[in-house]
């Protein structure tokens, strides 16, 4: 079975059509539960998200900021395993037709075996995996995999990252380029900032794949500041924290919609 990048390749083309960026956004799964991960995932797609990046829980997430750590954490607490991971894509992929990608650091894939995880993703209709540690000179066997079943490789860039090593990593990578607005970790943050925008100006200059920022986009205003000069605005630990502040469950899912319609007008809105 094949994966599905070219969902993704065609949803960013569609936004891009729009003149818009796309809404892309980052839960957990297994977070508060594996179906309350689930829901929460069709929840931000209801609202208006374009494409969902469904977190493999780590216990040493090192880019990622205390709030993606908790819920991390209750996750694993909960014993999700790379099946649930699975079967989250899978039900939100079916249940909402949108491209589903799984963000993960490189060790548990590496355990778990790179044949089987490609397989696995592209089976339960999987877009693409997001590797925000894998070096690309030595992601060759996963890059071999993950285009024999259909699926992106979505590498990181950063603010620091020079010219030439940009070039290197965007003719690698598929789907998008996923630029760290910030050095530092995943979390909300005030201002977005300049830095951002040189980032992807720097990376367009290398390649045509869309590129997408993340880190600190919390609310409306930050989703168009950033959609004026990026393909794809990515949000994670407002949504987490939603979920996190809420009374119950119920509230948590309803707060992930209504975040995920503000951040909607936002990248339509373009600041």
């Amino acid at each position: 079975m094949s994966g599905n990048v070219q969902l993704l390749n065609d949803t960013l083309a569609a936004a891009k059509d729009e003149g818009r960026a796309a809404l892309i956004a980052y839960l957990p799964a297994g977070f508060p539960t594996v179906d309350g991960g689930i829901e929460a995932v069709k929840a931000a797609l209801d609202g208006g998200a374009d494409v969902v990046e469904v977190g493999l829980p780590h216990s040493d997430p090192v880019l990622d900021g205390p709030v993606i750590q908790t819920a991390d954490d209750i996750a694993l607490r909960g014993g999700v395993r790379i099946a649930d991971v699975m079967r989250t894509v899978r039900e939100a992929h079916e249940a909402t037709g949108k491209p589903i990608l799984v963000m993960t650091y490189w060790n548990p894939i590496d355990r778990y075996g790179v044949e089987r995880f490609t397989a696995e993703l592209a089976e339960a209709g999987g877009a693409g995996c997001i590797l925000p540690d894998l070096p690309v000179q030595e992601s060759a066997l996963w890059r071999e995999h993950a285009d024999k079943h259909g699926l992106a490789t979505v590498f990181v860039v950063a603010p620091s990252s020079k010219d030439a090593r940009l070039a290197e990593i965007t003719a690698a990578g598929s789907g998008f380029v996923y630029a760290a607005s910030l050095m530092g970790v995943t979390g909300t943050r005030e201002s977005v900032g300049a830095q951002a925008e040189d980032l992807v100006r720097r990376t367009r200059a290398t390649t045509d794949t869309p590129v997408c920022v993340g880190l600190g986009v919390s609310n409306a205003v930050q989703a168009a500041e950033v959609a004026g000069f990026a393909d794809g605005v990515i949000v994670g630990s407002a949504f987490v924290k939603r979920m996190l502040d809420a009374p119950d469950d119920a509230a948590g899912l309803e707060g992930v919609r209504a975040l995920a319609a503000d951040l909607a007008k936002g990248v339509r809105r373009q600041a």
